[in-house]
């Protein structure tokens, strides 16, 4: 007999369950809204938004500069580092590797090596690069996976294997390739801006300054500018221009800073080490419960409160990016709300998904005050405007129906059914980058892991922070396979949505 379909579906479920804990998770954080007059910020920043000031602040080309050839420098870095070891991605060790380093977020990253080059550009090309470069690993590798192997076996028997591998291989996932190393440029973008606001010389630094000062006709000049830059990257970052914008990047880089191989060297013999391991004379000397001892405190008082926030807010924040996604991606289809009302939409999701987390919550904490709820709007506003801008590429090359009413009904019957678990899988792997995203958040007062290992950084206690940072490797990892683990279960059977 064929088997009875379940009464609620697979994503019905999933959905249901994952308000529910978003509920649970919202009602437990610290949404508190302290500003005495938000209205009133609000007022003077739109005022802001409609009369930008372009001139107002110096070196602007140099800064828009820097945030391009940061961004540039950090991926090209990356894929000399990342693009080989894809090769290899199988090996555990090298799989492992990755994983711990891109969970680890570029802000981190930039404070780690603030404390061995200063404010250099290597800081800051760094900071982007290696998690960058793990990242190009495992999905160069997936994409690899997806190369059929018939080419391979036409080839002429005494083919070398480097033309084996070009021709076998990369031709057929060059395209994919290609496209993915765009994306990620596009993300590096949103990076290097953010790294202005530990001190970097990028767009970042600028903005931070005219927001904070409430000079509020400059600070929108530069959102302008930087969402223009990302809106226009098609035009201006053309593949035949690439070599002449790296050498570009190379030669107008700022003074990078000599560093004192003695200081370089007693930071990482003595600085990162804990307590109990540093200035030992000899293993005769080493304390294992006093290593123990320390370990515990900090994973009880710092470690496990920071996770259980961090997991609080990227629960709520997720929720809430599942309904702007869903509502965007039903506002801009055209057939639906017609085309000018579906072009303003798509202007508004490139908005929203230009402007780095980070900015948000910054603008959002200046408007509502220090707690949780600026940094949730801000990862839904732009992770949601993001799953959307995805999710509309699919919704555009389905077919509508001939009984389609042009109503939200009739969309909700007809299309959402065959886009939803494309919608669905997106969010559960944005939910990997919100969790990273939620860490850095501790930088603008919020209490998540983030917070601490600024503390510890301002602290000069470099052991805390990188214990911490390995804290916040293990959390992301385990949410990535708990995320994966569901996107498996749901293509098991062919479920389906409805």
């Amino acid at each position: 007999m064929p088997k009875s379909s379940p009464f609620i579906g697979y994503w019905l479920k999933t959905t249901l369950s994952l308000w529910v804990i978003a509920f649970v998770c919202f009602y437990l954080s610290d949404t508190e809204i302290i500003s005495l007059d938000p209205w009133s910020e609000l007022q003077r920043m739109g005022l802001g938004l409609v009369s930008p000031d372009f001139f107002a602040t110096e070196y602007l080309l140099e800064a828009l500069w820097q945030t391009v050839s940061f961004a540039l420098l950090g991926v090209f870095v990356g894929l000399l580092w990342g693009a080989p070891l894809a090769l290899v991605y199988t090996n555990r060790f090298i799989a492992a590797m990755c994983a711990v380093i891109r969970s680890i977020h570029e802000i981190f990253w930039a404070l780690l090596f603030l404390q061995i080059f200063g404010l250099s550009p290597i800081t800051g090309i760094l900071a982007i690069a290696l998690p960058y470069g793990a990242t190009f690993a495992r999905v160069f590798h997936d994409i690899l996976l997806q190369s059929p192997v018939t080419t391979v076996q036409t080839l002429p028997a005494h083919t070398d294997k480097i033309s084996r591998y070009f021709y076998g291989r990369i031709s057929h996932v060059i395209v994919p390739i290609l496209a993915y190393i765009r994306y990620r440029f596009e993300c590096a973008l949103r990076s290097s801006a953010v790294l202005g606001f530990i001190g970097m010389p990028t767009l970042g630094f600028y903005l931070e300054t005219a927001f904070r000062q409430g000079n509020y006709h400059e600070g929108a000049a530069l959102l302008i500018l930087f969402i223009t830059l990302i809106g226009t990257i098609s035009f201006w970052c053309r593949p035949t221009l690439i070599i002449l914008y790296l050498f570009c990047a190379v030669f107008t880089l700022p003074n990078i800073p000599s560093v004192d191989g003695m200081l370089l060297w007693r930071f990482i013999s003595q600085d990162i080490l804990p307590p109990a391991l540093q200035n030992l004379d000899g293993f005769s000397q080493f304390d294992f419960t006093q290593l123990l001892n320390w370990a515990y405190k900090i994973l009880l008082e710092q470690a496990l409160p920071g996770m259980i926030l961090t997991l609080l807010l990227a629960l709520s924040a997720l929720a809430m990016a599942h309904l702007v996604s869903v509502s965007a991606s039903a506002l801009a289809f055209k057939p639906l709300t017609g085309s000018i009302f579906s072009s303003v939409m798509k202007l508004l999701l490139l908005i929203l998904r230009s402007i780095p987390e980070y900015i948000f919550a910054f603008i959002f904490m200046m408007l509502l005050g220090p707690s949780m709820l600026p940094a949730m709007l801000a990862l839904a506003l732009h992770n949601g405007a993001l799953i959307a801008f995805l999710t509309l590429r699919q919704s555009d090359t389905v077919s509508v129906s001939a009984d389609f009413n042009g109503r939200i009904d009739g969309y909700c019957y007809d299309i959402l059914p065959k886009i939803y678990p494309n919608l669905m899988g997106l969010l559960f792997y944005r939910f990997e980058v919100i969790l990273r995203e939620t860490a850095i958040f501790g930088i603008l007062g919020v209490a998540t892991l983030g917070f601490y290992i600024d503390s510890a950084f301002s602290e000069i206690r470099y052991s805390t922070a990188l214990l911490l940072m390995a804290c916040t490797a293990l959390l992301n990892i385990v949410v990535d396979l708990v995320s994966r683990r569901l996107l498996t279960q749901s293509t098991r059977g062919g479920l389906a949505c409805r």
